[in-house]
């Protein structure tokens, strides 16, 4: 079977540790072991290169190395989390899963066969391409999950140029695309992916005391839990170097706490989408929610304050939904911005404004000043209707 170029990368890396799981490490020599065995299982289930393959659990050694046994046997691969357990047959049914792989936390697995054909176009596409897939679902948070379908070698084609190694702490989890972003970033570079035993603020903080940590990714909401329990001020978290956060807008005021509590820390904001994958960002300085947008294979404009965004990493489309892209390719973020020169201010969906008056209101510019005040720990503010 031909390889990939990414486990050629790992066999790079040699002995190394590739993965801390459960405070045991384990070399890219042995990943790359596991992976050859990966490989072996899944042509003995007689997954055939092209068929859907979910792979169900959380970061383990082991579903790390199935992911990349089925990129090498180009795959269409569904991560599921088991914080979804309770959704998956609806996800499997929606990507057209034929063989599900089940990996607990030890690394035991068990694996289903389904009798399910590919009939959604987008399918052959990748077929067409000899290229592996990947399906991930939204959030859902404005209705039903929306499933896309990537080519993942396009997605993975910004790793090929080699940058510094961090020792990463995993934290946003393998279905999302933050979570295959950070594995496949710590591994092209030769970092090292460490686990923690919960998302609790007590247990990542514990986690980069003892494993010194470099690099969180994570959310504001989760910093400002940090911050709320006072978690930072319990452990030693002087190897921490660079906090990267998504996923929603960050509260200037959260930031600006943040910085002042983790003065050494460096933050920086990352912006990206399950449809189009993760881009390059630059912060205006350490302390700024604006940033610049850009970076090789991305285009961005404005249009009537709302992002709009072309990128050679885009999906193929939805499998569950009409195409979101217009003729030239563009895709409507529906995020709304304000805009100061080459740097852009991301306050929310659009969807979310709330109209006073007849004065648009964005959550997020009110939410930032309630949280300026010292007896206030956390806000959320949203609009209801108004009688009159």
């Amino acid at each position: 079977m031909q390889s990939h170029w990414v486990i050629g990368r790992l066999t790079h890396w040699g002995e190394r540790d590739a993965i801390v799981h459960e405070q045991v490490p384990l070399s890219y020599a042995d990943l790359c072991r596991l992976v050859d065995f990966g490989i072996t299982e899944l042509q003995q289930c007689g997954i055939q290169a092209g068929e859907t393959v979910a792979i169900c659990g959380d970061y383990s050694p082991h579903a790390c190395a199935l992911l990349l046994a089925a990129l090498v046997n180009r795959n269409i691969i569904v991560p599921l989390s088991s914080s979804h357990e309770s959704q998956w047959d609806e996800m499997m049914n929606t990507a057209q899963v034929q063989h599900a792989i089940i990996v607990d936390r030890n690394g035991d697995y068990r694996t289903t066969a389904f009798n399910r054909s590919l009939d959604h176009p987008l399918f052959a596409q990748l077929h067409d391409r000899s290229a592996p897939g990947l399906v991930l679902f939204s959030s859902g948070t404005t209705g039903k999950s929306k499933a896309s379908l990537l080519d993942f070698n396009s997605l993975l084609e910004k790793f090929r140029e080699i940058r510094s190694g961090y020792r990463t702490l995993v934290f946003l989890l393998l279905d999302h695309i933050g979570g295959v972003n950070t594995l496949f970033h710590v591994l092209c570079h030769g970092g090292t992916a460490i686990t923690a035993g919960s998302r609790s603020p007590d247990a990542i903080c514990a986690a980069i005391q003892t494993h010194r940590i470099q690099l969180l990714p994570t959310t504001p909401t989760f910093i400002r839990m940090l911050l709320i329990s006072e978690a930072i001020k319990r452990y030693d978290l002087s190897s921490l170097e660079v906090v990267t956060y998504g996923t929603e807008p960050m509260p200037e005021n959260t930031l600006a706490h943040a910085c002042s509590a983790l003065p050494r820390v460096r933050f920086k904001q990352t912006y990206g989408l399950s449809e189009l994958g993760i881009m390059a960002t630059r912060s205006r300085d350490a302390r700024s929610i604006w940033l610049k947008l850009g970076g090789p294979g991305f285009e961005h404009k404005i249009v009537e304050q709302t992002l709009w965004i072309r990128s050679a990493s885009a999906m193929l489309g939805y499998l569950n939904a009409p195409s979101p892209f217009d003729s030239d390719g563009w895709f409507n973020t529906q995020d709304f911005v304000e805009v100061d020169g080459e740097y852009v201010r991301i306050l929310g969906r659009r969807t979310e404004l709330i109209n006073v008056g007849g004065e648009k209101v964005h959550p997020s510019e009110i939410e930032n000043v309630l949280l300026a005040f010292d007896n206030v720990g956390d806000a959320t503010v949203c609009g209801i209707s108004n009688p009159i």
